[in-house]
């Protein structure tokens, strides 16, 4: 089937006031998306694909800014275990983000200048109801599949909750119900990071120098998280970096410290400060249960959506009790579900990197019915 609306770097302006969990609304909303593979003729093959914290809708094509592969090339494409010969795949930046989708860095149309801090504060349940009226647009009734690791399974789960009647399978990989108060804390260390950069000025840098250095540590602390000890010291362990002895100063004596300052400074590359503000908050306002008159499996009473729910055992940001507390909700709701806790050395980046079994698991879950 062809389709202007389909393919890659798509972007659409849905109008009509969008309203917020927050109270607030927008009087449109912009949706940049990816598609890949062709959408059968029933529209029965959709899998919607939602990114993480600092992910994109560059899913399986080159990103523009960095010249790299997508974040999940490895997962998605002809014969891989989201198999585009057979499924018709969709990625949406998420709202509140900066690589298309209405966000901080849009221009407000009531003032002409960017939002800045003045974008209403969002949450993932809104992100999903975005994405809602992007499938609407798109003459989406129903998805085969919504799948999501970290943040995306958290939308992947709302996703669930909200529009039972529109997911037939859903896969949530190394997420959570809700951000803890750890989560939070991390969280809130990078936010005052960005926020005491002199050059963030309240938000309004647009045009300006941005808070890179802010953002960085920012960064660079997040980063820690989405590893694991193990991994840090089989790659870095305390080796020197490019000198024989310590300088006995403060420059990147160690590997791991001069590893984090690229990764920082890579960051702020590609990335929005005030974007990361919105999108840290609504991941900490999350709480499906909260949501569901504090009982998580409210969320899910009468379903019909399979679930696969997958953890891995290194993964301290998300760790695999909290995979197994979505999998209690779910089969005190009497839903169909699936649970695998898979051992990686790599903690909670262990989604995005090479996992056989990973593959193994997605590919049996989408080819059994999805």
């Amino acid at each position: 089937m062809t389709d202007a609306r389909f393919g890659l770097d798509a972007r659409v302006t849905l109008p009509g006031a969008f309203a917020l969990d927050g109270g607030g609304e927008l009087a449109t909303i912009d949706v940049a998306y990816e598609t890949y593979g062709t959408l059968a003729a029933d529209r029965g093959n959709a899998v919607l694909v939602c990114h993480a914290l600092t992910g994109d809708q560059y899913l399986a094509s080159t990103h523009p800014r960095t010249g790299k592969p997508g974040w999940w090339a490895r997962m998605v494409g002809p014969g891989k275990p989201i198999d585009t010969d057979r499924l018709f795949v969709i990625c949406a930046n998420v709202l509140g983000s900066c690589m298309g989708s209405s966000g901080p860095a849009s221009i407000d149309p009531a003032s002409g200048r960017p939002y800045a801090m003045t974008f209403p504060v969002i949450t993932i349940r809104d992100m999903v109801r975005a994405q809602a009226a992007l499938l609407d647009h798109l003459g989406i009734a129903r998805l085969s599949a919504v799948v999501g690791g970290s943040m995306g399974g958290m939308q992947a789960l709302s996703w669930a909750a909200t529009y039972p009647e529109r997911v037939r399978a859903c896969v949530v990989i190394a997420s959570a119900a809700r951000h803890s108060a750890q989560n939070i804390a991390f969280h809130e260390v990078g936010r005052q990071a960005i926020m005491a950069d002199p050059d963030w000025r309240g938000g309004d840098y647009y045009g300006g120098t941005p808070p890179t250095a802010g953002l960085a540590v920012a960064r660079m602390a997040a980063h820690i998280t989405y590893l694991s000890e193990a991994g840090l010291t089989a790659k870095f362990g305390r080796k020197l970096q490019a000198r024989d002895a310590k300088t006995f100063g403060f420059d990147a004596d160690f590997q791991v410290e001069s590893y984090l300052r690229h990764q920082g400074l890579a960051f702020t590359d590609r990335f929005d400060a005030n974007s990361y503000l919105y999108i840290t908050r609504a991941l900490d306002y999350f709480d499906l249960a909260e949501e569901h008159g504090g009982v998580l499996a409210n969320a899910f009473l009468g379903t019909a959506t399979r679930f696969c729910v997958v953890g891995f055992d290194t993964d301290w940001l998300y760790p695999t009790s909290e995979s197994r507390t979505i999998v209690h909700a779910l089969n005190a709701a009497g839903a169909r579900a699936s649970f695998v806790e898979l051992r990686s050395p790599f903690g909670h980046d262990a989604f995005l990197l090479d996992s056989p079994e990973l593959d193994r698991v997605m590919a049996g879950f989408l080819g059994a019915g999805a």
